[in-house]
C-alpha cells in the first residue's frame, strides 16, 4: 500500500506549480530508484526543497555561482551522509559591501530513519557527488540592486545541505555507511569562510530557508560568537517556524518525525542548553521553544498558512485516510469553511508561539497570510513588481529596515483571505 501511495505522489506532484510560474524539476531525482522502499510520509519529506528556489528553472539572466568543496573537512569528520566533502557557493562582494557577509543555509527536508537516510545519501541532499556545479543566486542572493536592494553587493554564500538534520547532528551508523555530521559540516564551513575573509566582516547575516531556516535559528548564537562584538550580526529564518502541532486526526505527525531525526542523528548534544535544561530534546528541535532565548537579533519570516506544514504536519495522507483534506492541502482556495477555520487555528497557534519573541525590541517579524513556503530566495516573493507586501512593505524592505535599524518591523497580516498580494502555491 505504501508503494502505491508513493506512486500516487509522483503522479499528483508531477505537475507541481505555483500560480506565479514556479515549477518543480526535481521529482525525477527524488523518486529515482526504488520508490516503493520509502514510505509516503518519509518520501514526502524530501519534497520540502520543492518550495524553494531550487524547484524553479533559473530565470533568464540569473547569476550562476560555482561550487566550492571544503577541502580538509574529511579530516575533521565533517562529511555528508555518504562521507563525501561538504560544499558551498560563494559570490564575492564589491563596493561598500566588500566586507559584509550573508550566509544562507540551504533547506531540503530531513531523514529520520536508517532507510530514509540511506535513500537520501544517493541524492544531492546527502552527497556532494550529486551537487549541482552551479546554482542560481536570486532573491536575497541576487547581485542586482533592483532585485536585492540591501544585500546585492555583499559576499553571499549558500552552504549546501547534505546531512538531513538541519546542520545539527553528530553521530554515525557504520553498518549502514551513514555519517550524521551536520554540526561538523557547519563548523568546517564557518572555519573555511573565516579563512577567506569573513573574519574581517563588519556586518554579517545568517539566513536560511525551511530546514535551513530551522538551522539558522539553531546556529544563530554560534554565528554571533564567531565575530568580535564590534561586528553587526543578525539572523533571518525563512519558513523555519515549524510548530509542534496536532494533525487533523489528533495525532502528532511532525513531533514523531522530528523525534526520529533527533534520536537517530545525535542532535541532542547540539541543542541549546537553555531549552534542554527543562524540556525533552525533541521539543528543543521546535523553534517555538528556542526563539525567546536567542541572544542575537533574529527575524522570523513565515507564511501563516505554511504550505509544507499544512501538507506534512497538519494533513498528511496518513492522518487523512478518507482524503477529506486532499484538495485543500494542495490549494487553499479549495478549502471548505470548516477547513479554513482549522487553518485559522493553526495561524493562532503560530501567533501565540511568537508572542514573547515579538516583545523583544531586537526581534523582527513578517508573518503574511499566504499559502507559501520559503519567500526569501525566490525573486517573485522577495522583491519586485507585484511581490507580497504587508502595509505596502515587501519582504526585502522589511528585512532591510530591520537589519539596518531603519525601523522596527513587527508585521503580522490580517487573516486569509484578506491579502491579495500573496503568491499562493497551488499543487495539481
Amino acid at each position: 500500500m505504501e508503494g502505491l501511495k508513493g506512486i500516487w505522489c509522483v503522479i499528483v506532484l508531477g505537475v507541481l506549480f505555483s500560480k506565479w510560474g514556479v515549477e518543480s524539476f526535481e521529482l525525477d531525482e527524488i523518486f529515482a530508484g526504488n520508490e516503493t522502499d520509502v514510505s509516503f510520509l518519509e518520501s514526502m519529506s524530501y519534497l520540502e526543497s520543492v518550495y524553494g528556489v531550487s524547484a524553479a528553472a533559473p530565470p533568464p539572466g540569473a547569476l550562476m555561482v560555482g561550487l566550492t568543496l571544503v577541502q580538509g573537512a574529511a579530516a575533521k569528520g565533517a562529511v555528508c551522509l555518504d562521507g563525501t566533502l561538504p560544499g558551498y557557493h560563494l559570490h564575492r562582494g564589491f563596493g561598500n559591501g566588500a566586507n559584509s557577509w550573508l550566509v544562507q543555509l540551504e533547506g531540503g527536508g530531513w531523514c529520520n530513519s536508517i532507510r530514509t537516510c540511506v535513500y537520501r545519501k544517493k541524492t544531492r541532499r546527502g552527497s556532494s557527488n550529486y551537487f549541482e556545479k552551479q546554482i542560481a543566486f536570486t532573491g536575497i542572493l541576487s547581485n542586482k540592486a533592483w532585485e536585492n536592494p540591501d544585500f546585492f553587493n555583499w559576499n553571499r554564500v549558500k552552504i549546501r545541505y547534505c546531512d538531513g538534520a538541519s546542520f545539527a547532528g553528530d553521530s554515525e551508523n557504520k553498518a549502514a555507511g551513514l555519517q550524521f555530521r551536520g554540526q561538523r559540516i557547519w563548523l568546517a564551513a564557518m572555519e573555511d569562510l573565516m579563512s577567506k575573509g569573513m573574519r574581517y566582516a563588519n556586518q554579517a547575516l545568517l539566513s536560511g530557508c525551511s530546514a535551513g531556516g530551522l538551522a539558522s535559528i539553531l546556529h544563530c548564537d554560534e554565528f554571533r560568537d564567531l565575530f568580535p562584538r564590534s561586528t553587526k550580526v543578525k539572523c533571518l529564518s525563512d519558513a523555519g517556524l515549524f510548530l509542534d502541532a496536532v494533525d487533523v486526526s489528533s495525532g502528532r505527525t511532525i513531533r514523531n518525525f522530528f523525534g526520529g531525526i533527533v534520536g537517530l542523528q545525535g542532535v541532542r548534544r547540539n541543542l541549546p542548553r537553555t531549552c534542554t535544561n527543562h524540556l525533552d530534546p525533541t521539543s528543543c528541535f521546535f523553534p517555538q521553544n528556542l526563539i525567546a532565548n536567542i541572544r542575537t537579533p533574529l527575524f522570523l519570516l513565515n507564511a501563516a498558512y505554511d504550505a509544507w506544514q499544512v501538507q506534512e504536519s497538519l494533513a498528511p495522507p496518513k492522518a487523512d485516510p478518507r482524503g477529506t483534506w486532499r484538495f485543500c492541502s494542495k490549494n487553499i482556495d479549495q478549502c471548505s469553511v470548516s477547513q479554513i477555520q482549522y487553518l485559522q487555528g493553526f495561524r493562532n497557534h503560530m501567533l501565540n508561539a511568537v508572542k514573547r519573541f515579538a516583545a523583544s525590541r531586537q526581534s523582527g517579524l513578517f508573518i503574511n497570510s499566504c499559502f507559501a513556503h520559503c519567500q526569501s530566495e525566490r525573486q517573485d516573493t522577495w522583491f519586485g513588481k507585484n511581490c507580497p507586501v504587508i502595509g505596502n512593505k515587501a519582504v526585502a524592505t522589511a528585512v532591510g529596515d530591520w537589519y539596518f535599524d531603519r525601523a522596527s518591523v513587527k508585521a503580522i497580516d490580517c487573516p486569509y483571505p484578506c491579502d491579495r498580494t500573496c503568491h499562493n502555491l497551488a499543487f495539481h
